[in-house]
């Protein structure tokens, strides 16, 4: 007869005390408070190195692609005249 009723407390949520085992006006929202940090600092994790990447990409291709100094235009033009 007890393991019944301890059965039946514990489908319910209830500890034998009669006491809730989650209170769920405290315990949701801490629970999802500690979700979105856990989850927001894996995005921070993935997203930070990636923007260090492609800057460091930009730059990259920046400075291989940009006109040397002998190449500009008005460097000839001074050069012809």
């Amino acid at each position: 007869m007890r393991v019944r009723a301890e059965q039946a407390t514990f489908c319910t949520g209830q500890t034998l005390k009669g006491e809730v085992v989650t209170d769920a006006l405290v315990a949701r929202p801490v629970a999802t408070i500690m979700m979105m940090v856990f989850f927001s600092g894996l995005a921070l994790d993935i997203a930070f190195p990636a923007a260090v990447l492609t800057v460091m990409a930009s730059l990259k291709w920046l400075v291989e692609n940009w006109p040397a100094t002998n190449d500009l235009s008005f460097d000839r033009k001074a050069e012809t005249a």
